[in-house]
């Protein structure tokens, strides 16, 4: 399906809108700008709908089962309170007087939004970014969104007219390299998400001179120093809920040690607390199936993948470890099968810049008198972002993406000079 005009059209109508878009852009940005306080006003109203439950049957229809917890756990950074905090500390100040004249923050004008499958409502939330900044948003759909995004703008175009003009989703193929290039064509930034082969392409299709915003895949991870006697429950409760999918995903624990037998003693410690975390998590019948599958999958391609390698397994109930000799950062197995492996301190910086431009999260677990220590070590060779272990894939207040505030990538600033007289 399309989403043009505030209609929901066939696929079918895909050439002709192509046809007449760049037209209709070209209306939409002569006319007047789109206030921030119009999408606010619309967002409250959605909002609002969804904490009365009235959007219950939509997302029921058309989110994973799981997508009310996640909306649930990110509810309050979508507030109208939360989201005029985040236009003021993304894009204060960066208007106003200036000492040749004045400084004025623009639109980019139109962003294509590639958007991820990887997280319900994203694609959605991409596009309220584009919105908030006074952008024409064309967004590409994933091929896992099932209808989400469109009944989203659907439903934000009903509570304010408009908006119409200013969204538009294309469920494309991804080898539907015509279309993508013809949207590309189109838009003053591309805003891209997912791995190196979607970004790349992106580089490609985009003509010269188009900006580029790149949200590329990440990884993440948990550092641990001292962990005896600490509270391991939360890194367990982490790594169960979020299975490994998001960016902000641990993939390894790491540990602040030289020797394996200290790991090996971590991960009979931590299996256990990590089957509590699968067991509370894993409750219907079906469940539990899926993920003794998913230990299954896990433990044959650690047989396929790696034979005579010297790892050393830890299987679990509907989950496992698996401790590996090497320091570097890579990604686990999904839901619920993590790596672990030592990194002594000194190995922190050589180690993780390896996989320099990619760091994201450090989930931090240590005595206290080592935080600040720690955190700076990390800081300096790249990550992003560091929480507490049970806190990485939660949206904080104020934080920044991939450490740069969004907002101020999807806007200009306009230098006007005072003229004589």
């Amino acid at each position: 399906m399309i989403f043009a005009g505030g209609k929901l059209l066939r696929d079918s109508d895909l050439n002709p809108v192509l046809g007449y878009l760049e037209e209709e852009i070209i209306q939409t940005l002569s006319g007047p700008p789109l206030a921030a306080e119009t999408v606010l006003d619309a967002l409250d109203a959605l909002s609002r709908e969804l904490d009365s439950g009235v959007l219950d049957d939509l997302i029921a229809q058309y989110a994973p089962p799981e997508a009310r917890e996640e909306l649930d756990r990110v509810r309050p950074q979508i507030s109208r309170e939360a989201l005029e905090a985040r236009l003021e500390l993304e894009l204060g100040g960066l208007s106003g007087p200036r000492p040749f004249g004045r400084a004025e923050v623009r639109p980019l004008g139109a962003l294509l939004h590639v958007a991820p499958g990887n997280m319900a409502g994203l694609p959605a939330f991409t596009a309220v970014e584009g919105l908030l900044t006074g952008n024409l948003n064309l967004v590409k759909l994933p091929h896992g969104d099932k209808g989400l995004t469109l009944a989203v703008f659907q439903k934000l175009t009903e509570l304010e007219p408009r908006l119409g003009p200013w969204l538009y989703a294309f469920d494309l193929n991804s080898r539907n390299s015509g279309a993508l290039k013809a949207l590309a064509a189109l838009a003053d930034g591309v805003v891209t998400w997912g791995g190196d082969g979607a970004v790349e392409a992106m580089r490609r299709l985009a003509p010269p001179g188009r900006k580029l915003i790149e949200w590329g895949h990440r990884l993440s991870f948990a550092y641990l120093s001292n962990w005896k006697g600490l509270d391991l429950s939360g890194l367990a409760e982490h790594i169960v809920r979020a299975g490994g999918l998001l960016c902000s995903s641990c993939q390894v624990i790491f540990l602040d040690t030289d020797y394996l037998s200290e790991a090996e003693q971590f991960c009979k410690k931590f299996l256990p607390v990590l089957e509590k975390a699968a067991a509370s998590h894993y409750k219907t019948p079906g469940q539990t199936a899926q993920a003794a599958l998913y230990a299954r999958e896990a433990a044959l391609e650690q047989i396929v993948d790696r034979p005579g390698s010297g790892d050393l397994a830890f299987p679990g109930r509907c989950c496992s470890l698996t401790l590996r000799r090497d320091y570097d950062l890579e990604l686990s197995h999904l839901h619920g099968h993590p790596l672990v492996k030592r990194l002594p301190r000194k190995e922190i910086l050589p180690v993780l810049r390896r996989q320099r431009g990619r760091l994201q999260t450090a989930g931090l677990l240590c005595p206290a008198g080592e935080r600040e220590e720690l955190a700076a070590l990390l800081a300096r060779a790249g990550v992003n972002r560091i929480t507490a272990p049970g806190d990485m894939s939660d949206t904080l207040p104020g934080e920044a993406h991939d450490g740069e505030y969004p907002l101020r990538r999807y806007v200009r600033v306009v230098d006007v000079e005072n003229m004589p007289e």
